[in-house]
């Protein structure tokens, strides 16, 4: 493994966040969009952001793009 461990978890939860905000807009529908508005909350709230789902493909995704990342880092040098 080319990186420490602290370096290596510190590198992947860099990845996790970053893909996180890249993945959290993926299918939300607002309640703007749906018509059902819940009285006393913003129009623009999700209706179901489906959390659990995309904590998933996040770690997914990461773990994709670190394992890259450290092949990158393992052969270049």
């Amino acid at each position: 493994m080319p990186f420490s461990i602290p370096l290596a978890a510190a590198i992947f939860f860099t990845i996790w966040f970053t893909v996180l905000f890249a993945v959290l807009p993926f299918g939300v529908r607002s309640q703007l969009e749906t018509g059902n508005i819940v009285p006393g909350t913003d129009p623009g709230a999700p209706v179901a952001p489906r959390l659990l789902a995309k904590a998933i493909w996040t770690t997914l995704i990461s773990a994709a793009v670190f394992a890259a990342i450290a092949a990158f880092a393992a052969y270049a040098g």
